[in-house]
């Protein structure tokens, strides 16, 4: 699994205009799953996840994570995280876990997080063609992937 993690000032998610999640200010986390991954490495990426000392200090300095900053979380699944361009210009997306799996896997993803952080998590549609609109602080962006933890 692949996250894209942003910290955020503000993040919306709409469909066809219209705005279905938001979050005020936390983290923006784009999830992408590939074929192998596994309720573990769900479990993992959360675990990262609100573990992230992204957020400042009293002091101005990335020491808290999104729990003690007060922040919230906002996760809205990517296939096209797991995209090939090794050849020609047309991505391959075969490396992308289909939707029976991926979405179980998301939806996993998601309850764990909001059991580590304690709020509900902010969620896009599976599946559906969103718009996602954020500002993100800092900028701060972030890539972790669970195939390549040590």
């Amino acid at each position: 699994m692949r996250l894209v993690i942003q910290r955020v000032r503000e993040a919306v998610v709409a469909i066809d205009g219209e705005p279905v999640s938001h979050i005020a200010g936390g983290m923006m986390c784009l999830v992408g799953v590939e074929n192998g991954d596994t309720r573990e490495d769900a479990d993992w990426l959360a675990q990262k996840l609100a573990s992230m000392r992204i957020f400042d200090d009293e002091k101005g300095v990335m020491n808290i994570d999104v729990r003690q900053a007060g922040g919230e979380v906002m996760a809205v699944s990517q296939f096209t995280l797991h995209a090939s361009t090794r050849k020609g210009n047309r991505p391959s997306y075969i490396r992308a876990a289909r939707p029976e799996v991926a979405k179980p896997l998301y939806e996993h993803f998601c309850e764990k997080v909001e059991q580590l952080v304690g709020k509900p998590v902010a969620r896009g549609v599976f599946g559906a063609n969103m718009q996602v609109s954020l500002i993100n602080d800092g900028p701060v962006t972030i890539i972790i992937d669970s195939h390549t933890r040590e």
